[in-house]
């Protein structure tokens, strides 16, 4: 029997907030988006191929059920990476918005250079740059 490959693209992330209002406008400030959809609930951002859509976590259960919702400040579980001609410039950039980075930019061993950040609820972001 043929098995048919049926992952093509993410589309959408969901990210579990402690606070829409706060991480909406960390998201607008930061990245400079306009929220594309947004409700009472949620608030989703158009990163190209893919959405990011803020979800109170109040909300998070009915989506992910039997699962459980996971503690903010438990500990980094991923991180999201995105690709930019210069990292340097763009953390430039980001310390102007306010961003406080976590740490590099760092030039790493396996030919990239680095710098990553936090957003209001933890969830970890990654700039980097292919040397």
């Amino acid at each position: 029997m043929a098995t048919t490959n049926w992952v093509n693209q993410i589309t959408e992330i969901t990210l579990f907030v402690d606070n829409l209002h706060r991480s909406k406008a960390f998201y607008q400030e930061t990245f400079k988006l306009a929220a594309k959809y947004e409700d009472d609930n949620c608030a989703v951002f158009d990163y190209g191929n893919t959405s990011i859509n803020l979800l109170n976590q109040s909300n998070a259960s009915e989506l992910i059920e039997p699962a459980q919702v996971g503690r903010s400040g438990d500990g980094a579980r991923c991180q999201f990476t995105i690709q930019v001609p210069d990292v340097d410039r763009v953390c430039e950039e980001l310390e102007v918005r306010g961003v406080k980075l976590l740490n590099g930019p760092i030039t790493r061993a396996w030919g990239r250079r680095t710098a990553c950040f936090a957003d209001p609820d933890g969830h970890l972001w990654e700039i980097a740059q292919v040397l």
